[in-house]
């Protein structure tokens, strides 16, 4: 784990050096304050010489000066380091998640995925700031003032052998109660952010079945979990402080009564006691920011280890680097094709599949919910890997291709369609971003967009909000749509992406699509059969097996689930 997120340090060591050096040259400042300060005590001011007091008291300044010029290098360096470290985390957790198969993804939820992105990195951030800083200056104060200590009166700073072991004993008991509290929270925190995240999104749901209350109640619920578990844990590590100043305040009793002693048999002198005090404090404020700082990477020990899992986490499609770049075709064969979501062979969600498309065919998929119709598709462009058995496009497993030049080649319009916020021309163009505008308009005429988009006061300028909220659900797939067309992909994949839009406009779509792009395999997803009716070959799918495979004229004759499905329909269509 440390091996890994020491690697996000590169770029950001020659600021980390700086803040370690500055702190040590600080330290060295702030330990030979009490020193001086003996002598301003003894030659200045219980002699009574004036000019020993300025000689002293100037160079007490000089070195309060230099200690505060040094400290504010380090925090300046520590602030650069930490957010250099932080930007390097987050920037390595976002493109290990690009390169992650959809399985990976399925692994990790998109909250908890968000929750290692933002609060997690904020965590570990904090943790260098105080690793660069604190947990250098703590046991380097500690040792210096020791080292100071011990020279002024060997045997007075014997306390502190006494201290130490009580303060490291008590912390020990402290952090390992606290620490399984921390760890559970952040997994809390997950469950928070996907409430948050699944409310925002369905906020229209949640208003027009009055949902709110019942939205508040949940949120309460998971927010009152991660507020008794954090004080919970708060309340243990607040522990510290008292057994800290305790310790502190005994050690300088013990001290104040020996030293007295030893004053009174002139083994001592007042300043050295007033250092030796000074050292006290700075050895205990020592040992108290080291708790902090070890309470501190207790928490951020859990946020490392959640970090840690998805750096460490490989992606299941391997990508062949060597592969081929060009697609001959847009032909695709599934050859005694199995595959599940879990990678088990009892967990099978497709059984068996074999199945030819020829080249620039037209392909209509029907089935009920659940029968793994998108499940089959996504094994086109290796969103998915097959358990067992091929997919071939062009004559060649897809395994054998780049990874991206096979997905360049394949065009997927999904049952969730997605808009993202800009303008028209700047969505449409996620499919080509150098398709020019006549480019963009042919594609748009295709799908049927071409008409409200120029009906809209901007036209394709017009903004789209964040998901596409201020256009209608048909739009939005109509978009989706023209955005694959501009791929001018070898394959088209339409997973139910007109169940939004009129019957007549589906069929308008169609048309346009078989005229324009007779090359093009198309591959249509559809709950009804007036969408596909016109396909090459239709198949009947049901829980993970074919059924069926024909045209329309075929299936009416031999398949009873599509005899029956296209009856239904017609039905409902004549009643309407």
């Amino acid at each position: 784990m440390i091996h890994n997120l020491k690697k996000q340090a590169k770029g950001n060591l020659a600021p980390t050096f700086l803040t370690i050096l500055f702190v040590i040259l600080e330290v060295v400042m702030d330990v030979t304050i009490p020193f001086l300060m003996a002598f301003l005590l003894d030659r200045g001011v219980d002699a009574g010489n004036l000019s020993e007091i300025i000689k002293w008291g100037l160079l007490l300044l000089l070195c309060a000066s230099i200690a505060l010029l040094f400290g504010v290098l380090a925090g300046h360096f520590a602030a650069k380091a930490s957010t250099g470290f932080a930007r390097n985390v987050r920037r390595s957790l976002f493109h290990r998640v690009q390169d992650f198969s959809f399985s990976n993804i399925d692994k990790f939820s998109t909250a908890s995925l968000v929750t290692r992105m933002t609060s997690d990195v904020t965590n570990i951030q904090h943790a260098y700031q105080m690793l660069t800083r604190i947990a250098v200056r703590s046991p380097v104060m500690l040792l210096f003032s020791f080292i100071m200590a011990y020279s002024i009166n060997a045997r007075l700073s014997m306390v502190y052998l006494v201290a130490i072991p009580v303060l490291g004993i008590g912390l020990f008991f402290l952090i390992r109660a606290a620490y399984p509290i921390f760890t559970r929270v952040f997994k809390i925190y997950d469950r928070l952010n996907m409430v948050v995240q699944e409310n925002i999104r369905g906020i229209r749901v949640v208003k027009s079945f009055v949902r709110e209350e019942h939205e508040k109640t949940k949120f309460n619920t998971v927010s009152d979990e991660i507020f008794k578990n954090f004080m919970k844990a708060e309340k243990i590590v607040a522990y510290n402080s008292p057994l800290m100043q305790g310790t502190m305040y005994v050690s300088i009793l013990a001290i104040s009564y020996i030293a007295a002693r030893l004053i009174v048999s002139s083994s001592m002198t007042t300043g050295q006691l007033m250092s030796f005090i000074t050292y006290t404090s700075q050895i205990l404020m020592s040992l108290m920011m080291l708790s902090m700082v070890i309470v501190m990477l207790t928490i951020s020990k859990a946020s490392a280890q959640r970090i840690e899992e998805v750096l460490s986490e490989q992606s299941n499609l391997t990508q062949n680097t060597n592969g081929l770049t060009t697609i001959a075709d847009g032909s695709i064969s599934f050859e005694h094709v199995d595959f599940s979501y879990f990678n088990a062979q009892e967990k099978r969600c497709l059984y068996d599949i074999n199945l030819r498309i020829e080249s620039g065919q037209t392909v209509g998929i029907l089935g009920p919910t659940g029968s793994a119709k998108t499940t089959l598709v996504q094994l086109i462009p290796r969103l998915y890997d097959v358990l067992s058995g091929s997919v071939k496009v062009g004559g060649v497993d897809v395994r054998e291709y780049n990874l991206e030049s096979l997905r360049e080649a394949v065009a997927m319009v999904l049952q969730k369609n997605i808009l993202f916020s800009g303008t028209i021309a700047e969505n449409l163009r996620w499919g080509n971003e150098k398709a020019g505008d006549e480019e963009l308009v042919q594609a748009c005429r295709i799908a049927q967009a071409d008409s409200f988009i120029t009906a809209m006061t901007d036209g394709y300028q017009t903004h789209i909000e964040q998901d596409g909220t201020n256009v209608s659900g048909g739009q939005k797939q109509r978009l989706c749509i023209a955005r694959a067309l501009l791929k001018k992909p070898k394959i088209l994949i339409l997973d139910d992406s007109t169940s939004a839009v009129d019957t007549k406009t589906d069929a308008a779509i169609r048309k346009a699509m078989a005229t324009e792009m007779r090359q093009t395999t198309k591959i249509i997803i559809a709950q009804r059969v007036a969408s596909v009716e016109d396909a090459d070959q239709i198949i009947m799918l049901d829980d993970g097996r074919i059924q069926a495979v024909g045209n329309h004229q075929q299936l009416l004759q031999s398949c009873p689930r599509y005899q029956e499905l296209y009856t239904a329909q017609l039905r409902k269509e004549e009643r309407a």
